[in-house]
């Protein structure tokens, strides 16, 4: 198991581009595939993007696709979401998970972190 740690996240206008982080613990990030989620007020928590243990494969939701970019840094154990072009709807406590399965669905990720809020004001 990776422990995780995001940072990254706060009140940020319409527009604004932030980049979140999500420092892993331990020996082997590079064996999880990592993903980011979300989960505004009320609502489920959602998937907003993965990538493959190398980093060579990514997947995104509709919802932010184009906009949001996420990668990894497999020798400083840390994984980041570059954020573009914030929408209101973009407002939640994003989170990061790990999965040891080599595809990217969604259902196989969990040992989240604590969560980072982004609040995007309009």
């Amino acid at each position: 198991q990776v422990q995780l740690v995001e940072s990254g996240g706060g009140l940020v206008q319409a527009g604004g581009s932030p980049r979140l982080s999500c420092a892993a613990s331990g020996r082997t990030f590079s064996s999880y595939a990592m993903g980011w989620f979300r989960q505004a007020p009320g609502k489920e928590r959602e998937f907003v993007a993965a990538i493959s243990r190398s980093g060579r494969y990514t997947s995104y939701a509709d919802s932010v696709k184009g906009r949001f970019t996420i990668s990894r840094d497999n020798a400083k154990n840390t994984l980041y979401l570059q954020m573009n072009s914030l929408k209101p709807e973009d407002t939640a406590v994003y989170y990061c998970g790990s999965s040891r399965y080599p595809d990217l669905s969604p259902r196989n990720f969990g040992s989240w972190g604590q969560g980072t809020q982004v609040t995007v004001s309009s």
